[in-house]
């Protein structure tokens, strides 16, 4: 399994690119439109996103590569947050200019449910804190974690359907996950689990 780091260009998030064969590929998190040339630039095809939550910040590129093809899924309790006023983009006057264009949510997903795209085998972790719908994802030794988990720190926790304690609850989901995952958030540099298992203070 290879996976691509798309950098963010100004506020946005980390946006990632997951294939098995070369061809074809998932995205989680596309921030910005330009993640399809991103991904044409490494010759794949991209048939779902997945998203961690629904915050623009998340979700620019979604309607592009919609128009492509791929599908876009998040999970069940985050449906409506990533369509309305409280994806933040509305807010900032964004999608009404058309910076960030309208999408659709293809397919939703739950807690522990395992997701199988592009020959990848995706788990999905309900992780609420951020948002009330946010989700990681595990494939191989790899977990997407949005926003809920940063290299020394966590998602904020004051925005609509934000909860400080569900956050908690779900970060000690994740430190009891087994072995040395390599995290790779939404925002910030790659960690690995046992790092912020020692030094995270939101972990402690």
């Amino acid at each position: 399994m290879q996976v691509f780091c798309i950098a963010p260009a100004g506020f946005a998030a980390n946006s990632y690119l997951i294939t098995q064969d070369g061809r074809s590929a998932v995205a989680v998190d596309p921030a910005q439109p330009r993640i399809l040339g991103e991904a044409k630039r490494c010759g794949l095809n991209m048939t779902h996103v997945l998203l961690t939550h629904g915050h623009f910040d998340h979700t620019g590129g979604c309607a592009a590569l919609q128009q492509a093809g791929a599908r876009v899924g998040c999970l069940v309790q985050e449906r409506a947050l990533a369509l309305g006023q409280d994806s933040l983009a509305f807010g900032m006057g964004g999608r009404r200019a058309g910076e960030f264009p309208d999408f659709t949510i293809d397919f939703t997903f739950r807690d522990g449910e395992a997701l199988s795209l592009c020959g990848i085998d995706f788990l999905v972790l309900a992780t609420p804190g951020h948002t009330a719908g946010s989700a990681c994802f595990l494939a191989e030794d790899c977990l997407f974690t949005g926003d809920t988990l940063f290299a020394g720190g966590v998602g904020r926790t004051d925005l609509p359907t934000g909860s400080a304690a569900a956050l908690m609850r779900s970060l000690a989901r994740l430190a009891a996950l087994a072995g040395d995952l390599r995290v790779l958030p939404g925002h910030g540099e790659e960690s690995t689990l046992l790092q912020e298992r020692r030094y995270n203070p939101f972990f402690r």
